[in-house]
């Protein structure tokens, strides 16, 4: 199941300078420059985003900034080193990355593309009618409706009570309400009553159970959390978005061993899928692994070397070869 947990890459790397900076580089004051561009998955720009930089050094410094009308923003005076780049905006899921900034040469533009949250509608039946309710159920779900969208996917269910399936949606509507055991009691029912079904319930089972790990790893249970996202795995072991979405809900709780693990598990079921590699070069950063940093970001590159994401992932190479000088 998709989660909805906001990923924030939170890494504590050492701070660099390059060559002998001023004293006025320390804490993230300096001569860089950086620009960037909040936009939507369309690539329409998202104005009002919110740009927080964070200086991933032992003193952090914040600067904060807001996109204009073309979802542009821009940012000076900034120290040489790793920044944290977080956007958010309002109706669509935070994103961050992590950039070098230089103080020395042009630093590339950030581009993030921000996501709205989406009811997952995979297992729920297709046709003209049932896709009507749920389109508007997804409407009031990405608008932070819930109580909305609760009242029409239960009005749904009532109607068509075969259409279990619609119970991991209701359950996604708990979930962002904050209503966790009312949340595990409706995936828990959605998860017995796939045990019946021979077409789809192998994926509803999994992401019932990564639905479940998901909501008892916001109630701080680690140890139940673990136990419902390994029998999720181990229902659909074939499934590297399903390993890379457990990965993800855990490095956003800063979970940083158990999110390699299944980063891992994501890149050995499709070693070809450039995103783990990623995901987990920004893990081993946070772990100030440099070597295994490296090599994960390099591998990523083999598999992805042009586009936004790569620009950024060559930045971080440079820094991470100028500190072993």
């Amino acid at each position: 199941m998709r989660t909805f947990r906001w990923l924030f890459s939170v890494a504590l790397v050492l701070s660099f300078f390059i060559g002998a900076q001023p004293a006025a580089a320390q804490g993230g004051r300096g001569k860089g420059r950086v620009q960037g561009l909040a936009l939507d998955e369309a690539g329409n720009p998202i104005a009002g985003a919110k740009v927080v930089l964070e200086l991933l050094a032992k003193e952090s410094t914040q600067r904060v900034e807001t996109t204009d009308k073309d979802g542009a923003w821009a940012m000076i005076d900034l120290g040489s080193g790793n920044w944290q780049v977080t956007v958010s905006a309002e109706g669509y899921i935070p994103t961050t990355t992590t950039i070098f900034i230089s103080q020395l040469q042009k630093n590339p533009r950030c581009v993030l593309r921000l996501k709205k949250p989406e009811i997952d509608k995979d297992a729920v039946i297709t046709d003209e009618a049932s896709l009507a309710y749920i389109e508007q159920a997804t409407k009031f779900f990405n608008e932070k409706q819930y109580d909305q969208s609760l009242a029409i996917l239960e009005q749904f269910l009532a109607q068509n009570p075969k259409a279990y399936q619609v119970q991991l949606l209701i359950g996604d509507c708990y979930r962002e309400k904050g209503e966790l055991d009312k949340a595990i009691e409706i995936y828990t029912k959605a998860v017995e009553e796939a045990k019946a079904d021979e077409k789809t319930g192998q994926q509803v089972t999994a992401k019932g159970l990564a639905a479940i790990g998901d909501c008892y790893l916001r109630k701080n249970d680690l140890a139940n959390a673990q136990v419902f996202f390994k029998q999720s795995i181990d229902t659909n072991p074939d499934n590297e978005s399903l390993a890379y979405t457990v990965g993800e809900i855990f490095f956003s709780n800063q979970k940083l061993d158990e999110a390699i693990q299944y980063f891992t598990k994501a890149t050995e079921i499709k070693p070809d899928w450039a995103p783990p590699y990623h995901k987990l070069g920004l893990v081993f950063l946070n772990k100030t692994d440099y070597e295994k940093a490296k090599e994960n970001f390099t591998k990523f590159l083999t598999l992805e070397p042009e586009g936004e994401l790569a620009a950024q992932v060559k930045s971080i190479l440079e820094y991470l070869d100028k500190i072993k000088k």
